[in-house]
């Protein structure tokens, strides 16, 4: 039992600051828990079609208006930020693919955040043992990107990333709820943005309809982490080399390069994940594809979800070193990933892959894979 003085709010609120520091958290910012102001865009949003096959946004879009459906009771929202990264993407060698920064840890950065979330809420239960608290990761239908710029923590970049002045856009947002009052900080008012369009104009799938709006449809990492069918093929030459999501768009963001370099990091030890070969990955069977990627945010597209991108990424790179590859792959239980090296072939078109194609096309029996094998050979013929 605490037979301790309590402490004042104001205290308390200095309290959960310092120990965010201490342990770590690069940002934080308290605000009130009210209807985030930018529901009204959540909604618009998701009526123009932009979730894509996100589904579960607009499932849960009655607790996104009220954090009280997330957490009864709940009267405040403490908004914490963690860097992950303001190092530079390793250069590609022959086959390889980008993953973005945000998964390059060795360890999924939920169980990693979740960890220091537990720890300020014990902190804070030790002073208010009665009050309840719930600490959130990409867990909850809580719009912590509003909660965020409400607390003072940065403004919303024309890329739809939250900004700070400090640490530019390269970090996780998490959030405490609870039921206590606690101080404020004052809202984030401001944009620093200016003139600059650069995250606009280096999009390659074009998916920014206009600043601040984002299609995610078009999205490079909506469509290689989120979608669960085949990337469009009028997209695929835009996603490039990478495997899994996408950094472009902060990449250029001149807040970005003036995070300075000794800034800490949640991810404090190297990691083998900055970049992957893609053959490497077509070959993987389910067991050892669990074993590497099992407790990474690699895991969420699943297998065939990764090794559809791994054969995008072949596509696009073009090497014919790979066609062997390719070939066996599309051989896969998955029709995700025989469709995805179908398209990949036809883009080498080495005789061997136009042979391959032709083979397969009297054994496949999925019809969109079917389709995938003979739009590949009509795109060849029309080349010749």
């Amino acid at each position: 039992m605490n037979n301790s003085i309590p402490l004042s709010r104001t205290d308390l609120t200095d309290l959960i600051r310092n120990k965010s520091k201490e342990i770590g958290f690069s940002l934080c910012g308290i605000t009130p828990a009210v209807t985030p102001t930018g529901f009204s865009d959540l909604k618009k949003w998701l009526d123009q079609g932009h979730a894509g096959e996100m589904h579960y946004i607009e499932n849960r879009l009655d607790a996104y208006e009220d954090p009280r459906k997330v957490m009864e009771g709940v009267k405040s929202i403490i908004v914490l930020a963690s860097n992950y990264s303001s190092k530079e993407h390793p250069s590609l060698e022959k086959n390889e693919g980008r993953i973005s920064r945000y998964a390059w840890g060795e360890l999924d950065y939920h169980d990693v955040i979740k960890k220091k979330l537990k720890t300020i809420a014990g902190v804070i239960h030790t002073h208010r043992p009665e009050c309840k608290t719930r600490g959130v990761v990409d867990s909850a239908p809580i719009l912590e990107r509003d909660f965020a710029q409400k607390s003072g923590l940065g403004w919303f970049g024309k890329n739809t990333m939250l900004i700070n002045k400090k640490e530019g856009s390269w970090f996780f947002l998490s959030a405490i709820l609870t039921d206590l009052e606690l101080d404020y900080d004052n809202s984030h008012e401001t944009s620093h943005c200016g003139t600059c369009t650069k995250c606009l104009e280096i999009c390659p799938t074009d998916a920014f309809e206009a600043p601040y709006e984002l299609n995610a449809r078009k999205c490079i990492s909506y469509l290689t982490i989120e979608l669960k069918k085949q990337v469009p093929i009028d997209l695929r030459k835009g996603v490039s080399d990478w495997l899994f999501g996408c950094d472009l768009c902060q990449d250029v963001c001149p807040w970005n390069h003036k995070i300075p370099e000794n800034q800490k990091i949640i991810f404090d030890t190297p990691s083998p994940l900055t970049k992957i070969n893609a053959c490497e990955l077509l070959e993987m069977n389910g067991e050892s594809f669990r074993k590497l990627f099992g407790k990474t945010p690699l895991s969420r597209p699943k297998r065939a979800g990764i090794l559809r991108n791994a054969a995008i990424v072949l596509g696009n790179r073009g090497q014919h070193d790979s066609v062997p590859t390719l070939i066996s792959s599309m051989n896969d239980e998955e029709p995700l990933v025989r469709g995805a090296s179908a398209w990949a072939l036809g883009e080498i078109a080495t005789p061997e892959a136009v042979n391959a194609l032709e083979a397969r096309l009297l054994l496949e029996n999925d019809p969109e894979v079917l389709a995938e094998i003979s739009q590949a050979i009509n795109n060849i013929q029309k080349k010749k």
